[in-house]
C-alpha cells in the first residue's frame, strides 16, 4: 500500500462515541509504528467529556489492510529458532496471566461459559479449556477459522455487537485490548451488559491513555497503534462509558495481564525507527534480553501505572 492509496474518501468523520459532541480539539497524531504502514492518524480530545478518539477514522471497510497476518495478534509463526522456548513461555504465561485475572472474579468449570471478544488466535480460550473445560465461544473482525484452536473453540467472524448467541448467557464476557479497536464501543459494552448472566461479569483491559509509558513515549506510544486503535481511554473515561453503558463497576485495576514491559521496548523501539516498522524477528533477541536486564524493576510494575488497565463489571 502506497501513501497515495490513503485517499479522503477512505476516511469518515466521526462525533464522540462516549458522549455524541461533535465538539473537539486535536490532541495528537499517530502512525501504525509496529509494521510502518504508511499513512498519520490524528486523534481529538472531545469537548465534552475529555475522550480521545481518532478523527476522522478509516471507513470499516477500509482498516482490514491493517489487520493482516503480520498484525501481531493475528501472527501465525511460533518458530523463532533458539529462541522459541522462550517465546511459547512467554504467550503462555501471558493467557495464564489472563486466567489468574478471571479466576478471581468468576468461578469457572465444565458448566461456565465463555465469550471472549476480540478473541485473535484464541490461545486465552484455549487455556480457559485446559483449565476449567468451560464452553468457550471467540468472535473476531478478521476470519480466523482455520487457526488450532477453533478446532475446539466455537468461532464467530464479525462485529461483536452484531453476533446473535439465541438468547444465551454468558457467566464470562471478555475485552482484552478490544475495546479500543472498537468502531462502536458503547453498543458493544451494552451488548456486553445484555449478554451477562446474573452473576457474569465482563472484563475489560485496554492500554491507559494516562500512564507512565504515554507521558515517556507521546507520538511514538504504543497505545496510540493508529489507525487500528479508534479510541484512548483514560481511568475517567474507560469508567464514564462503562457507566454509561449500564454497567455497575465491581473493581479497578491499574495494570493488566498483558506485560507493561511490551510498551516500553517498542515505545523505545518506535522512538528510534520513527515510522519504519519493527522487524519481529529481528526484536526478539533484544526484547528478552532487556526484560532479563529489567527483570528487578519489572517485578514492581503493578505499582507504577506503566501502561494498563483493567475493569471487572457486572449487570446493574
Amino acid at each position: 500500500m502506497k501513501p497515495s492509496d490513503l485517499a479522503p474518501e477512505q476516511f469518515e468523520d466521526v462525533a464522540c462515541y462516549l458522549c455524541g459532541s461533535d465538539i473537539a480539539e486535536p490532541f495528537i497524531t499517530g502512525e501504525d509504528d509496529l509494521t510502518g504502514k504508511p499513512g498519520r492518524f490524528p486523534f481529538q480530545r472531545c469537548g465534552g467529556c475529555g475522550l480521545v478518539y481518532q478523527r476522522p477514522r478509516l471507513r470499516l471497510e477500509n482498516i482490514k489492510p491493517w489487520y493482516d497476518d503480520e498484525y501481531i495478534a493475528h501472527r501465525k509463526k511460533n518458530d523463532w529458532g533458539w529462541m522459541t522456548p522462550l517465546y511459547r513461555r512467554a504467550m503462555d504465561r501471558l493467557d495464564r496471566a489472563k486466567a489468574e485475572i478471571v479466576s478471581r472474579y468468576v468461578g469457572l468449570g465444565p458448566e461456565a461459559r465463555v465469550l471472549d471478544g476480540g478473541c485473535g488466535a484464541g490461545t486465552f480460550l484455549m487455556k480457559l479449556q485446559a483449565l476449567h473445560h468451560v464452553q468457550a465461544i471467540g468472535v473476531d473482525f478478521k476470519d480466523l477459522s482455520a487457526l488450532p484452536a477453533f478446532g475446539k473453540i466455537e468461532f464467530r467472524c464479525g462485529l461483536f455487537y452484531e453476533q446473535d448467541f439465541g438468547g444465551r448467557r454468558f457467566d464470562l464476557v471478555t475485552m482484552w485490548h478490544f475495546l479500543e479497536h472498537d468502531y462502536d464501543p458503547m453498543r458493544s459494552l451494552r451488548r456486553a451488559r445484555d449478554l451477562l448472566a446474573p452473576q457474569g461479569r465482563l472484563i475489560i483491559e485496554v492500554p491507559r491513555l494516562d500512564s507512565v509509558s504515554f507521558r515517556l513515549f507521546g507520538d511514538r506510544w504504543p497505545g496510540l497503534q493508529a489507525p487500528q486503535h479508534t479510541a484512548l481511554y483514560t481511568r475517567d473515561t474507560l469508567l464514564a462509558a462503562i457507566d454509561k453503558a449500564g454497567l455497575k463497576v465491581l473493581d479497578y485495576l491499574p495494570y493488566g495481564a498483558f506485560p507493561a514491559y511490551f510498551y516500553l521496548f517498542a515505545g523505545a523501539a518506535f522512538k528510534l525507527l520513527r515510522g519504519r516498522g519493527l522487524n519481529l524477528d529481528r526484536a526478539i533477541v533484544p526484547y528478552f534480553l532487556g526484560q532479563a536486564l529489567l527483570f528487578p524493576v519489572l517485578v514492581f510494575e503493578r505499582r507504577f501505572n506503566l501502561a494498563m488497565q483493567t475493569v471487572v463489571c457486572g449487570p446493574r
